[in-house]
């Protein structure tokens, strides 16, 4: 899976969960950046990016 289809995958995610309370989102694709406006107004960024180096991390965690 890439990158694009990560992020749109998690934002059809969000946009699906009605226990998030969830009351808008945009996404801005050229920074890989989803913003999401909750009910109660509160605005949260989540950043979509690869993380090369973290496989690496994962196999040689303890």
């Amino acid at each position: 899976m890439d990158l694009n289809c990560f992020r749109d995958r998690l934002f059809d995610l969000l946009n699906d969960s009605e226990e998030m309370e969830i009351a808008d989102m945009n996404a801005d694709e050229q920074n890989s950046l989803i913003a999401v406006r909750t009910e109660s107004r509160k605005v949260f960024e989540i950043v979509c990016r690869e993380a090369t180096d973290r496989e690496y991390r994962w196999k040689n965690a303890k």
